[in-house]
């Protein structure tokens, strides 16, 4: 250790006249690349985010980074303060180049690391625990931050004594303590590390305060709370109340805090809820100009807590050249019982173009039983008359025929017209960390549906589909996601007459399997176009991995295909892509950008009218694809 530190003082003193020459003390010299060698243990965006000395942005109109030889100096010692805190005792700065460009306004930075052997966690003990049930111990165990045979991580072993903490506060213990140790386990390099828990006595809530509140009736309130007073104590149930706040849209603040007394270690504890209310009334208006719309208006109001018991009503009008018409919703969050809401909506609407026009009127009513935050079940029913009609020359023009399908238009006739009357039962759990980027959790959902007979209207068929989604993360080296779905639909006799054009299955696009376009794997016509089917099956695999900042990529393998019939799934009968991508993230998601090659092309099919000529297709999109 001593002789490492030498080196580094030594390479400082014969690089420091290099760096007084080339770089003025305030920093006018732009930062083109920082790249570490050696780092093989630790996370380098980790490393590279805990310097002061940053690479600059690449995008013209991105952050420019200059280089201060006084910050560069502070960073090799930050780095090995970031090596001791995370179990490298002897990592060093074996050396370091930082060149000028020819025009000596840029320099690119090469870190030359010796990392040195970590101390390892030989074992973590816990220790009075003895509260929790021997399968919540071993939860426990195994999903502590920090494990055993890894270097010992002091930030790791800080959030694993946290972890424990929350657990036993979670089970109702809120004056519980953790205490955590670290001792020498038979070897220079190997530690013990002892968690030990006091928990203190067992917990109920009591008295519940609810302040802040003006308009919004306390009941209101009380009714989405997820604990009683005498209820087992559990800070887990706090964030749930708080969530259900929030989620009525009407206060601007919401806070559930427990009023905890240690000294007198009260068995009862009281909890405190404050609030502040938001704007229950508001008007949201826009006006603009398009080529296509030419001049439009929108123009929406919302009322909320309608009736004095959180009810929601909205009235949205829209007009221009394209597309005019009024919806309107309303939703009531307290239906018979807490958990039970029910939302009415309705529509009279029409879209017009110089190819295409579709008139609908109808409406639906949904009731949702939300079981948990995580689970949620409903039932609707739904009644819509629809009239569409397409003009000959778009008929005819086969670059359009995938736009039309969007629509829910047939590309095969010019008028079709009927009243969709349906009941649906459909199904929700879903336990992702991020609903834009998970990377732990699944989410599992199912949907049943009934229209015609008894329920009268046009069609009549019945349908059913599944989704089940998996992620798992390795570290901070990759995200493992799985996605599998099915679906069918039977119809009463004549398919074309009892199953609307916009209930077939089509697969293939940004976001199905991105070796095709967007609906071009279905059953084809006679002359090679897709047509749609009744049953399908699509599955997809990725393995995401950061490259650096927000910048990632993948690899996926995506498969399915869809079959004319609904029990025509014959697994035998799969097309298949796979292909690389890119992932920037923003605010709003993932930017992403796919390459999808088709391993088995499909034959006959045309697209734009055309014999297909290539079998790649690139995707550009925001989000994750699944």
């Amino acid at each position: 250790m001593p002789d490492s530190r030498a080196t580094v003082l030594v390479v400082l003193l014969l690089g420091s006249g290099f760096l007084a020459a080339g770089c003025r003390e305030e920093g006018d010299i732009q930062i083109s690349s920082l790249e570490f060698n050696g780092v093989e243990q630790v996370d380098k965006g980790a490393l590279a985010n805990a310097l002061q000395t940053k690479k600059g942005s690449w995008i013209p109109w991105g952050r420019k980074r200059f280089f201060d030889r006084s910050a560069f100096e502070a960073d090799l010692k930050r780095i090995e303060a970031f090596y001791l805190d995370r179990g490298f005792p002897d990592a060093s700065v074996r050396s370091f180049d930082v060149r000028l460009n020819d025009a000596q306004d840029k320099v690119d930075i090469t870190l030359d690391i010796v990392e040195g052997e970590p101390v390892r966690v030989a074992a973590i003990e816990l220790r009075g625990f003895e509260v929790l049930s021997e399968r919540q111990r071993e939860t426990l165990q195994s999903t502590l931050p920090l494990q055993p045979e890894r270097p010992l991580d002091r930030q790791l072993a800080i959030a694993s004594r946290e972890r424990a903490l929350n657990v036993l506060r979670d089970e109702g213990y809120p004056y519980a303590a953790v205490a955590l140790r670290d001792e020498d386990a038979g070897g220079p390099r190997l530690r013990r590390l002892t968690l030990e828990a006091t928990p203190g006595v067992l917990a109920h809530f009591g008295v519940i305060d609810i302040r802040g509140q003006q308009t919004v009736g306390e009941n209101v309130i009380r009714r989405q709370l997820t604990f009683e007073p005498g209820d087992r104590f559990t800070r887990r149930a706090m964030r749930d109340t708080q969530r259900k706040l929030y989620g009525l849209e009407l206060f601007e603040f919401a806070n559930v805090e427990s009023i905890e007394e240690p000294v007198l270690m009260n068995p009862d504890v009281p909890v405190r809820i404050t609030v502040a209310e938001a704007k229950h009334r508001k008007v949201t208006t826009g006006i603009g100009y398009g080529t296509e719309e030419h001049a439009r208006a929108r123009i929406r109001w919302e009322h909320l807590n309608l009736f004095g018991g959180a009810q929601k009503f909205g009235a949205e009008g829209k007009w221009s050249s394209l597309d005019r018409g009024v919806r309107l919703d309303y939703r009531e969050p307290y239906f018979l019982a807490p958990n039970v809401s029910v939302n009415f909506d309705a529509q009279a609407w029409q879209a017009s173009e110089p190819v295409y026009a579709i008139n609908q009127v109808g409406g639906r009513v949904t009731v949702r039983y939300q079981r948990s935050l995580q689970q949620y079940f409903t039932v609707s029913l739904q009644n819509e008359f629809q009239r569409s009609s397409i003009t000959a020359e778009a008929l005819e023009d086969f670059a359009i025929r995938d736009d039309l399908i969007a629509l829910g238009l047939d590309p095969r006739g010019d008028i079709t017209e009927g009243t969709l009357t349906a009941v649906a039962f459909t199904f929700n759990r879903n336990t992702t960390n991020n609903l834009l980027d998970a990377r732990s959790g699944y989410l599992v959902t199912g949907r049943v549906e009934k229209a015609g007979q008894w329920l009268r209207g046009t069609y009549d068929y019945w349908a059913a589909g599944a989704e089940g989604r998996h992620y798992f993360s390795i570290g901070n080296a990759a995200v493992i996601a799985n996605r599998l779905r099915a679906g069918s639909t039977k119809a009463a006799d004549d398919i074309d007459l009892n199953v609307p054009f916009y209930k077939r299955f089509f697969l293939g696009g940004a976001s199905s399997i991105r070796g095709w376009g967007r609906f071009e794997i279905s059953p084809l016509s006679g002359f090679g176009f897709p047509i749609g089917g009744l049953s399908m099956i699509e599955g997809s695999s990725e393995v995401r991995v950061p490259i650096w900042g927000k910048l990632g990529a993948v690899a996926f393998l995506d498969y399915g295909n869809v079959w004319t019939g609904p029990r025509d799934i014959d697994l035998n009968d799969l097309r298949f892509a796979a292909g690389p991508g890119l992932r920037y993230m923003t605010p709003i998601g993932p930017a992403r950008f796919d390459i999808g090659y088709q391993v088995n092309p499909i034959e006959g099919l045309l697209v734009d009218g055309e014999p297909q000529k290539r079998r790649f297709r690139m995707h550009f999109s925001i989000g994750q694809a699944f």
